[in-house]
């Protein structure tokens, strides 16, 4: 794909932007230096909330709070769960691309794959989050499913636990460990016009541009444009990324009204992406190859097409009395040919088919709420009730190929480009049709108490959930299989600020998910109850723990314990065979203790069992995939002495993982060490140059960094070589 075809575009609306901005820019300066006018102070809102962004922690990496589901935006002190915000700030020091690299710093996050394909999935307290239940401003479903580029987002926060009384069932069936929700960009109080560029190991180059400014008398409207261009490899191999996205945001505010709006586009191409390795079911582990071993396909790519718009308003009817109102679309496009392999002998040798699929997504959804705050006697109020809907129809197509593909992971070779199978084809790739059909509904209402002035706070709330599950059959759209009821899922939760630094809270809460849909084949044969819909599942969690705010460091203890029924393909039926439990202990640190030294990280420790298992079999056996410890520590600090100059680095450890139920095939623990600097300087004319550089997995470590992702599977997924980045960015 040329370079300059799809920056075009992005060009074009830049350039037509530019002019305009700065235009009104200059109006709205010469009008205030007049002093005809007060200018009103407009604090950045993603949400277009009173509240505006949760502000900066000391050391500016993580925020003092976040958004907490239907509770809006709350105080991390102030709210029986445990959660992070991390900022921009920590974002584009680190060149954070993608969601994941942001989740790096998180130390009850790991990184996965999708079962056989490239979509991003993150494992949070030892279950899947998908790509797909990110949410965005709130509402899930609207951003690209695979990869979401870091243009699109000021904040990542991160929510640890079950969350669908907070944030409704996440539609796409995960969601028990936890949610992860983005903040779009705002444009801020001050114009903004950066430009920046960067490469990295492999050849990858890119191109950036970040435009804002704000309009009208009171600065009360504010517009802010992002743009990136990436193109080239990866430093695996052949593998290589094409990335074009572009994101526009607004906003307007008055006194009692508050409006946003934003509108993105993504187009993603991986091309010859390292898969996935399924390991042999006799075999141990066998050593992961080098860190640039190259195993995959030449005809083998992902591509993907995103186009997105959300709106959301709030109105304040009184003082304590605020309505809110939100929505988006997305249409989304996809085309693959996979192809992960699965050993079959100890010396490296894999077979594996050709897997082709096209997909279509049509997703809306919409909220709507009431929050308003009084007192009875000596005991305040904050009751909150709301209304949410989600609607998403797939449609799709499959292709197996009849060949074997044979490969090497230590010494990889090139196979033919097999031929489809006839038994093994569902709809026509030029022409996928509808296969599932995804409906949600909800209503919640919830009140926190506060009591001896608040520093005793109690939630008590209840979301009563519809879904709605269609699957349809591929070839002749008959309907497989249908599901259409409804659950409660309440939470209870309690605070005590026991001093001004420090606060003890307790929660209990639960997650919803949809039922799954048995796979129609595995193993590449057919799955005997292929299509069929299971019944929406509950997972109860029960959580304490301490939360401490020194000022300018802080840091939280929580401990936890999750359930889930577990679902996979024994014998090839498909069906809930056992439950995961999980119980975790885990202790964050953040701030800056020393003036110029900020730390961020923590360490997370969990057992995750297995429990009801067929004939008590593998029953206290260890969960595929959940490593028992995972220690996340990070340091930036500015070098006294050389104004401008800051070097951070960062320590990953995870412990050993299980590849099988019986825990008979172990993947080695591995550790990693990530280093970066930055310099920033005036070059005059009220310009600023930042330059920022990065080498992370210093030292070149081979290593299976996951296993699995999607329940019940075992396929190992490959680190990253050692990568270089280099990038700089001026400030007008």
């Amino acid at each position: 794909m040329p370079f300059s075809a799809p920056l075009r575009p992005l060009s074009l609306a830049l350039l037509l932007a530019l002019p305009t901005l700065a235009a009104q820019a200059q109006t709205t300066t010469a009008t205030a230096e007049a002093g005809t006018l007060n200018t009103v102070t407009v604090e950045a809102s993603a949400d277009a909330s009173a509240e505006g962004l949760a502000k900066p922690f000391a050391g500016g990496q993580v925020a003092r709070g976040g958004r907490v589901g239907i509770l809006g935006t709350q105080d991390v002190m102030e709210t029986p769960f445990s959660s992070t915000s991390y900022t921009n700030e920590l974002i584009q020091d680190q060149q954070a691309r993608s969601v994941a690299d942001v989740l790096l710093n998180d130390p009850s996050v790991r990184q996965a794959r999708g079962f056989g394909n490239f979509q991003e999935l993150y494992v949070v307290r030892g279950f899947p989050v998908y790509s797909d239940d990110v949410a965005y401003n709130g509402l899930y479903g609207m951003l690209p499913r695979q990869y979401i580029a870091s243009e699109f987002f000021e904040r990542v926060e991160v929510f640890r636990g079950a969350n669908s009384f907070l944030n409704g069932a996440a539609p796409f069936g995960s969601g028990i460990g936890g949610a992860i929700n983005l903040l779009p960009k705002r444009a801020p109080n001050e114009p903004l016009t950066r430009i920046g560029a960067g490469i990295q190991s492999g050849g990858q180059a890119y191109v950036n541009a970040d435009l804002a400014r704000r309009f009208g008398p009171d600065q009360s409207t504010g517009i802010r444009i992002n743009a990136v261009r990436r193109d080239g490899g990866t430093g695996v191999g052949d593998e290589a990324q094409a990335l074009s996205a572009l994101g526009v945001g607004f906003d307007w505010r008055s006194r009692s009204v508050r409006l946003s709006a934003d509108m993105g586009y993504q187009d993603y191409e991986l091309r010859e992406g390292r898969p996935s390795v399924t390991p042999s079911a006799t075999l141990p582990i066998p050593r992961a190859p080098g860190s640039r071993t190259h195993y995959a396909q030449p005809w083998t790519y992902s591509q993907e097409t995103d186009k997105f718009a959300t709106v959301r308003g709030e109105v304040d009817i009184t003082d304590n009395i605020m309505a809110w109102a939100a929505g988006g679309i997305r249409r989304s496009t996809e085309d693959n040919v996979l192809s992960n392999p699965t050993l079959n002998n100890a010396f490296g040798g894999t077979s594996n088919t050709r897997f082709s699929n096209t997909r279509e997504d049509k997703v809306s959804t919409g909220e709507i709420g009431v929050r308003a705050r009084f007192a009875t006697g000596p005991v305040s109020h904050s009751m909150v009730a709301s209304a949410a809907t989600f609607s998403n129809d797939r449609d799709n197509a499959y292709a197996i190929s009849a060949g074997s593909v044979r490969n090497n992971i230590y010494q990889p070779y090139d196979s033919f480009y097999p031929v489809a199978n006839g038994a093994f084809v569902g709809n026509q790739l030029s022409d996928p049709r509808l296969t599932d059909r995804i409906k949600t509904s909800s209503v919640a209402i919830a009140d926190t108490l506060g009591f001896f002035d608040e520093r005793l706070l109690v939630t008590l709330g209840a979301r009563r959930q519809t879904i709605d599950q269609k699957n349809y059959a591929y070839n002749t759209g008959a309907l497989n299989s249908s599901y259409d009821k409804s659950r409660t899922t309440p939470v209870a939760g309690v605070v005590f600020r026991a001093t001004p630094q420090l606060s003890v809270y307790a929660s209990y809460i639960e997650a919803l998910v949809k039922g799954n849909v048995a796979p129609t084949t595995a193993n590449n044969l057919p799955v005997t109850n292929g299509g069929e819909i299971f019944a929406p599942y509950r997972s109860r969690q029960k959580e304490v723990g301490l939360k401490w705010d020194g000022g300018s460091f802080g840091a939280s203890a929580a401990f936890f314990t999750t359930a889930q029924p577990q679902f996979y393909v024994l014998n090839q039926t498909y069906g809930e065979n056992g439950e995961q439990r999980n119980r975790g202990l885990e202790l964050s640190v953040y701030g800056e203790p020393l003036k110029g030294l900020r730390l961020l990280g923590g360490l997370t420790l969990l057992d995750a069992q297995q429990r009801r298992t067929q004939g008590g079999l593998t029953d206290g056996r260890d969960v595929i995939g959940v490593p028992s410890q995972q220690l996340n520590i990070g340091a930036d600090w500015d070098v006294p002495g050389v104004r401008g100059l800051a070097l951070n680095a960062r320590l990953l450890h995870t412990a050993k993982q299980y590849a099988n139920a019986a825990n008979t095939l172990e993947v080695p623990a591995w550790t990693r060490f990530d280093l970066g600097a930055r310099y920033l300087m005036d070059i005059g004319n009220g310009r600023v140059l930042t330059l920022r550089a990065r080498i992370d997995n210093l030292f070149d470590k081979n290593y299976w960094a996951s296993v699995g992702g999607t329940q019940g599977s075992n396929y190992l997924m490959m680190g990253s070589p050692r990568t270089f980045s280099l990038s700089g960015s001026v400030d007008f």
